[in-house]
């Protein structure tokens, strides 16, 4: 018995009925040799890990762009705070913490540079049908090393694919929009408590609100500290999760769900549509757009800029699909590099 099977017999053994089990993936797009040490979902675990598209969350704004302190949230420590968190509630429930990690690492991979205005940018000027969920699934399939993609197994990229709720219900009431496994809705929920703890924390510290500007019924309930916050909504919703009809089913306390949301919708009209976050947004746009139109009208900046950063330019997309996919993969300050070097003069002498 090799380990991997050892560790597949000790899922079965400990795991929930809920769970989903390494041994029973739905499988790979291109099958492959199992590994002899590694689960299959150790497996995405770690291709996701090593992969260029994580390297590049360390330079991707998570809220505030380009920001000079050393404390504020990029996108990769985001990515890593929702890992922790879906780890956390993955055990308490007795779920797959491989396959909740392995979501949540990879949940942001399609997030353009400077945060979701990059996103709001690219439906613009691309396509309206362009999210970061379906170009994360995008990332992981087609343009990873150098095109052949991670071959990641059926239930992270459905994890990936539907993590985010937008400005929707923080648990839909429509199953269609859930993922697929119990790990991946787990995933789906630790990202929103891991952005509403860590977004009022950086908040704070650029001064665009201050403690006191908190509602009061945010604070009673969920806490004054970020620890506070998140044990709070961790430990409320393990109590609240129960069986229905066969299936388990997440939950909250109406106190706490309320508190939340109340809190998500004062971030969104204090801090996310703030002045001082939307005048830098606009500078924002204005970067991705003339970029994107220099690009289709230069076929051999685009092709070294592909080779750069290891894309493929070859995968029988579009022009348009290419220089999207360039974009969607940058990092903020590669984005700001090109800008500069393509339409600012050169420096002589």
């Amino acid at each position: 018995m090799t380990l991997r099977e050892q560790f597949e017999k000790r899922e079965a053994n400990f795991m929930s009925p809920y769970g989903c089990l390494s041994a029973q993936s739905r499988g790979r797009v291109k099958p492959e040799p199992e590994c002899s040490i590694r689960t299959a979902f150790q497996v995405d675990k770690d291709r996701i890990l090593f992969s260029n598209a994580f390297r590049r969350l360390k330079h991707k704004t998570q809220v505030f762009l380009n920001p000079s302190g050393d404390e504020y949230r990029t996108r990769l420590t985001h990515t890593l705070e929702v890992a922790q968190i879906a780890r956390t509630i993955g055990r308490a429930m007795f779920l797959n913490e491989d396959l909740a990690e392995a979501i949540a690492l990879g949940h942001d991979l399609g997030h353009t540079p400077f945060g979701h205005g990059g996103e709001l940018v690219l439906k613009e000027i691309f396509s309206d049908t362009f999210s970061h969920p379906n170009q994360g699934v995008r990332v992981v399939q087609l343009l990873e090393n150098g095109g052949l993609g991670l071959n990641l197994t059926f239930e992270v990229r459905d994890g990936i694919a539907k993590h985010s709720k937008g400005y929707g219900k923080i648990i839909p009431d429509d199953p269609r929009e859930l993922p697929s496994t119990m790990e991946g809705r787990v995933v789906r929920v630790a990202d929103i408590m891991a952005y509403l703890n860590h977004d009022l924390d950086d908040a704070i510290r650029s001064g665009v609100i201050c403690e006191a500007d908190i509602p009061d019924e945010c604070v009673r309930v969920l806490g004054t500290s970020p620890d506070e916050r998140i044990t709070t909504m961790m430990a409320d919703l393990i109590a609240q999760t129960s069986p229905r009809e066969g299936q388990l089913v997440l939950n909250m306390s109406d106190t706490v769900f309320g508190a939340m949301s109340e809190l998500r919708q004062f971030l969104y009209d204090h801090v996310y549509r703030s002045p001082m976050v939307h005048n830098e947004f606009i500078k924002a746009k204005k970067i991705m757009s003339e970029l994107y139109a220099h690009l289709l009208t230069n076929e051999t900046l685009l092709a070294v800029e592909l080779q750069k950063m290891r894309l493929p330019d070859n995968n029988h997309s579009s022009k348009e699909r290419m220089v999207c996919d360039l974009l969607a993969c940058m990092t903020d300050r590669y984005a700001l590099s090109l800008y500069e070097r393509t339409f600012f003069p050169a420096q002589m002498g």
